[in-house]
């Protein structure tokens, strides 16, 4: 007969050695499942690089907004006061009207056309009075001027009523793509923050060995290696007085900081800085830089560039410099950075625009 002998339970000791060797296990599983590798020094530029260009993106829509708004609440400005002048007029005409009728009801002549005075349609009344034989042509003239004010005042009531739609729908625009530029700087500003002060100078072309390298020009197209020191500008002269006057009044702004949306004279973005610089010189240039695209004549030949032209980079026209001779750009490149030359080789040249 068989016998069955209980299984041996295995001591405490062991039990808890295996727990405990079990749970070790797991802690490190699952620290090395959540524990992220830290970023190297070339992804970060990659991504910063990226985040900062999607943000003068969003700059430069920002400023196509700020400026339609500004426009807006001008006209809104102006038809408000035309509107109210015209109402005024209106009152005046009406109460000229109102003392006609009042000395003719105390003659005991009143003429049935002022009845006008009493209808809620003008024109309808116009009409029908207009048979009448008994208006003299004071009465008339005030009735046929108080039907084109009310007209008017209706066309300027609704112009202004849709110019304000058009001023709310771009003030929630210019809300959108701030809230959106200041995003991407904040991803930007979050990934930095993970380098060491040395490594961040390097990514945003601050340090001296990348002020240096970009002196002479850079080869990798990235936007590091740029210089706030004066490079070998070359010795080809401005084609006007003006595209001198306005490249001299950007140098006099080297080492100003960017700030998105900013149009001097102390920080600029891209933008802000050549229509700031043109201005100095007395000319007036659109504020963005898909509008200053077209604000002169186009040249596409690099080699045709003359100091003082504006120059346009990448596919959507959305960054903007002043040629400054020999290849380089003086221009504010992004935020983080200040106002300084860089090759031209470093960003994608679509043309440069003679301001005429």
């Amino acid at each position: 007969m068989a016998s069955h002998r209980r299984p041996k339970q295995p001591s405490r000791t062991r039990v808890t050695v295996l727990t405990a060797t079990a749970a070790a296990a797991v802690a490190l599983s699952a620290q090395s499942a959540s524990a992220d590798p830290q970023p190297s020094k070339t992804d970060v530029k990659t991504k910063v690089d990226k985040l900062h260009e999607e943000a003068e993106q969003a700059t430069e829509k920002y400023n196509g907004a700020k400026e339609k708004q500004e426009k807006l609440e001008k006209q809104v400005g102006e038809l408000q006061d035309k509107v109210a002048r015209g109402q005024e007029e209106l009152n005046k005409l009406r109460d000229g009207l109102g003392s006609m009728a009042t000395a003719q009801y105390r003659s005991g002549s009143i003429d049935p056309t002022l009845q006008l005075l009493l209808s809620s349609d003008p024109d309808s009344y116009l009409e029908k009075a207009s048979t009448l034989n008994q208006l003299s042509a004071k009465q008339a003239d005030t009735l046929q001027q108080i039907a084109a004010k009310q007209r008017t005042l209706r066309q300027e009531r609704a112009e202004a009523t849709g110019k304000l739609a058009d001023l709310e729908s771009t003030r929630k625009a210019l809300g959108e793509r701030k809230s959106e530029v200041q995003g991407k700087l904040g991803e930007a500003r979050d990934l930095l923050n993970t380098l060491t002060a040395k490594e961040r100078a390097e990514v945003l072309g601050e340090s001296d060995s990348a002020g240096k390298d970009g002196a002479k020009g850079g080869t990798d197209g990235s936007r590091a290696g740029r210089s706030e020191s004066r490079p070998d500008l070359g010795k080809s002269l401005p084609t006007s007085q003006r595209a001198g006057g306005a490249l001299s009044a950007a140098q006099s702004k080297i080492g100003s900081p960017y700030v998105w949306g900013a149009t001097g004279p102390n920080s600029f973005d891209c933008s802000g800085l050549t229509s700031w610089a043109y201005a100095q010189a007395g000319v007036t240039l659109p504020r963005i830089s898909q509008d200053q695209a077209n604000a002169g004549t186009r040249i596409y030949d690099q080699g045709s560039l003359k100091p003082g032209d504006l120059v346009i980079f990448y596919g959507d026209l959305h960054h903007v410099g002043l040629y400054a001779g020999n290849g380089q750009v003086l221009h504010a490149p992004r935020s983080g950075t200040n106002v300084r030359y860089e090759p031209m080789s470093n960003m994608p040249f679509q043309f440069g625009v003679r301001v005429g």
